[in-house]
């Protein structure tokens, strides 16, 4: 029997979605789902969620819940990681403190100030998890939904490189699906494969019929002046490759957009966005409370869409796909750093998740990449070395915190940041730092 550990489970909508896409596979019948979290009573309705689901597609499966993580993840063959740690209050705490020195985020979860906390907050629990996968389920595969995505893919092939760890992420195939619906296909009508770092790769090859579907796009863009005060859409026109995320992600990961009002009101950027989303979650998992209370069915997406239940099932029965995934970069980019993650496509089947090798990025890609990557490889370091004046430097080197904020400022923000999330943090980055230390 193929047993699935989801940590982190009391993500409750996610976890559904997860887990009505692998019961929609009906050759995963007999599948086993051993749901963990911390918070005992969203881990009820996860595994409420999940009983009530195995009833209402039909579909045979054993679903168990537990607090103790080792007795999730014991024997298990696929680890799904959707843990958030410290949940809402850290979230908001990543957004509004910095927005009281005047740093403007929207989403905050992937780069910049809020991805460097939100890392140096998640690598303790994710070490955590890849020591106690290495005594109860060695040859499991990690596949891993917690951002900031590249920061926890990069530390987990520091601290644990004999687990294979995979990071997903939906903004490749989202961003495929959107375009192809704007230029009026079905994307899959369409062929596409991207490649960069997660939340900032470019679509590199995009056709139909052997045919670059790029000039359709531009015409699309020049047909419609509202579509140019999308940030995405001006990154395309500098660059001229579109970027795999949301324009409310994508403008908080350079120095462009995020520094001026004028700015803001130009691209109809909604600074503090994710606070919303996030108290929206909350309504959504008391939602899920209420309908398995009432006894009524829960309302699904249609088809499978998310990769983990696709990789399960391609190594599972042999079914062969490609899909993205976030890996080390072990010469799969050849013009970004060595074993920093990297998103580029990957071939799945029985004999596991096989990326595909890139080349180089084009060179004004690779040059945007490469703050990004430089941000997450000094949180790496702040982490690997405990030395707390990195975690400064860090966020010294962001685009967006360094036109927004001075660096007298931007060392304040990171001495409030760090008493506020406390024991949250690793031990030795639990200090203030004075400038003068340097």
């Amino acid at each position: 029997m193929t047993k699935i550990a989801f940590v982190g489970a009391g993500s409750v909508v996610f976890t559904r979605q997860l887990i009505a896409d692998l019961l929609g596979f009906p050759d995963l019948a007999g599948i086993e789902l051993a749901l963990h979290d911390i918070d005992a009573e969203r881990l009820a309705v996860a595994e409420g969620t999940g009983r009530r689901l195995v009833e209402q597609l039909g579909t045979p499966a054993t679903v168990t819940a537990t607090l103790d993580r080792r007795a999730a993840l014991a024997g298990a063959d696929f680890v799904v990681n959707m843990i958030q740690v410290g949940g809402i209050d850290a979230t908001i705490t990543d957004l509004e403190v910095p927005a009281r020195y005047g740093l403007r985020q929207t989403i905050g979860d992937t780069t910049g100030v809020g991805g460097v906390f939100r890392a140096l907050r998640t690598f303790p629990v994710l070490e955590a998890i890849l020591r106690d996968m290495r005594e109860v389920c060695p040859d499991a595969l990690l596949l891993n939904y917690t951002n900031p995505m590249a920061m926890n893919v990069w530390w987990a092939s520091v601290v644990a490189p004999d687990i294979r760890t995979y990071g997903l992420c939906h903004s490749v195939y989202w961003t495929a699906h959107d375009l192809a619906e704007l230029v009026g296909l079905d994307v899959a009508d369409t062929r596409y494969r991207a490649a960069g770092v997660n939340h900032q790769a470019w679509l590199l090859d995009w056709t139909a019929d052997g045919q670059d579907l790029y000039p359709r796009l531009r015409d699309r863009i020049a047909a419609d002046p509202e579509l140019e005060r999308r940030v995405r859409v001006e990154i395309f026109r500098r660059i001229g490759y579109y970027p795999t995320e949301t324009s409310e992600h994508s403008s908080e990961y350079l120095p462009w957009f995020l520094r001026s009002d004028a700015q803001v009101e130009r691209f109809r950027i909604e600074p503090l966005q994710y606070i919303g989303i996030s108290r929206d979650n909350v309504a959504e998992f008391e939602q899920a409370r209420a309908l398995l209370a009432a006894g009524a069915d829960l309302p699904l997406e249609g088809g499978a869409s998310e990769y983990a239940p696709q990789i399960i099932h391609s190594v599972v029965t042999g079914k062969p796909r490609e899909i993205h995934v976030n890996v080390p970069n072990a010469g799969l980019i050849d013009n970004l750093p060595a074993g920093a993650a990297v998103e580029v496509p990957a071939l799945v089947d029985a004999a596991g998740v096989r990326p595909v090798p890139m080349g180089a990025l084009p060179p004004q890609c690779a040059a945007l990449n490469r703050t990004y990557l430089s941000v997450a490889e000094l949180t790496i370091e702040a982490a690997r070395t405990g030395d707390p004046r990195l975690v400064r430097q860090a966020v010294l080197v962001d685009g967006n915190a360094s036109s927004s904020l001075t660096p007298d400022r931007i060392w304040d923000l990171c001495d409030e940041l760090t008493a506020a999330h406390g024991d949250l943090l690793p031990e030795p980055l639990r200090v203030a730092v004075p400038a003068s230390s340097l």
